[in-house]
């Protein structure tokens, strides 16, 4: 599978990730956000819905497990597992009713809610990199490829991502 790695070197990198994955994005997706607490997952998230044009609060949703935010091309839903039991609890937000054509969904800590979520498009692996902090952008299929594909063309004005992908 074609994968992208990114250097990030504080949180408004981060956040330029997200909202250039924002703009490549076409039709919908599935973004799964892997990394340790403080990583850069919901910072991410943060940069994705203001690429969509959101301008309201983006919180983490933590206590709440789910929270769906509307934008111009349809509803993001933002997941955050971390507190999830097990992936059956998915079940009682309603989750398979919001799996319809254009859904996104941005699921962090998604190894919690194995086999309950949607297929992903893209698996975003955050980690700590010195100061700043580093992602690997994995497509999970021919749809995750072509969005990295689309990600890659922004790459000429895009100073905060690296040369480095595989």
């Amino acid at each position: 599978m074609k994968e992208r790695r990114v250097d990030l070197a504080d949180e408004a990198a981060t956040r330029a990730l997200g909202a250039a994955l924002a703009a490549t994005l076409e039709d919908g997706g599935v973004v799964l956000l892997h990394g340790d607490l403080g990583a850069g997952k919901t910072t991410l998230a943060r940069g994705f819905l203001r690429g969509l044009g959101y301008t309201g609060a983006v919180r983490s949703p933590t206590y709440t497990l789910l929270e769906p935010y509307t934008v111009a091309v349809g509803t993001v839903y933002h997941l955050d597992l971390y507190r999830l039991a097990d992936p059956e609890e998915l079940d009682y937000l309603g989750l398979r009713d919001l799996d319809e054509p254009g859904a996104i969904f941005l699921v962090e800590w998604p190894e919690r809610g194995r086999g309950a979520l949607p297929p992903a498009d893209l698996e975003a692996h955050l980690e700590h990199a010195g100061d700043g902090r580093r992602a690997r952008l994995e497509a999970l299929g021919p749809r995750g490829e072509a969005w990295l594909e689309r990600l890659e063309a922004l790459r000429p004005d895009d100073r905060m991502i690296s040369n480095r992908h595989q």
